[in-house]
């Protein structure tokens, strides 16, 4: 198995690989559009930062890949990238997603009510950087979701960034349990992610750090 920074050559394989690497996890889908999906958590850090992005590739086939900032206040927010997607692709259209906005709407209420906190970007200047990984079912305890993290930590070393952040669900226990294995710490309480479900069941987005 290699661990390497993605090449444009990489873009097509890549794009298919996103469809299918988070398979059976909480955040399989958010609302049923691959394409808009990529539009916030691909395609803007291939085109706006490729040098923090890694792939996994075994046997000539990309089995994993790992998106990230070095400095997530010169990125575009996740706000901001959703706003765009819904926008561009007309979301508010199309009857799956249209029913998610919808699921959105009255959870945010929900939560407003409860007073419960709701998921968001997270921001700290102890931990500027940030990333997203996705690793292939087949490809899950190779060792390919460490390396990808170890060459992307590795890099925002290089460049001076003092710790990383990233978000996750606690339904999800396979990556919590990763992550705090790969030395990322949870902060702050789990809070509310409106709209989406999983089993049936609202989740909970759980910010974790590490310094670097």
């Amino acid at each position: 198995m290699e661990i390497r920074r993605f090449t444009e050559q990489d873009r097509t394989e890549l794009r298919a690989l996103a469809t299918i690497a988070g398979a059976g996890s909480p955040t399989e889908s958010l609302w049923g559009h691959p394409e808009s999906e990529a539009a916030i958590y691909l395609d803007p850090y291939l085109d706006l930062e490729p040098e923090s992005v890694f792939v996994s590739v075994e046997d000539g086939a990309l089995t994993g890949y790992l998106v990230g900032a070095v400095d997530s206040a010169r990125f575009p927010s996740e706000e901001e990238r959703m706003t765009e997607a819904i926008r561009h692709h007309r979301l508010f259209l199309r009857r799956g997603p249209a029913a998610f906005f919808a699921r959105a709407i009255a959870d945010t209420l929900a939560s407003r009510v409860r007073r419960h906190a709701m998921a968001g970007d997270y921001t700290d200047p102890a931990y500027p950087a940030h990333l997203h990984i996705n690793v292939a079912p087949a490809a899950r305890g190779t060792g390919a979701a460490e390396g990808l993290v170890g060459h992307f930590l590795d890099h925002v070393r290089a460049a001076g960034a003092p710790g990383c952040h990233l978000q996750t669900l606690t339904e999800n226990t396979r990556a919590v349990r990763f992550f705090t294995r790969v030395g990322f710490t949870p902060v702050g309480e789990p809070a509310d992610v409106p709209g989406l479900r999983y089993q049936g069941r609202r989740v909970h987005q759980q910010t974790m750090v590490q310094a670097c």
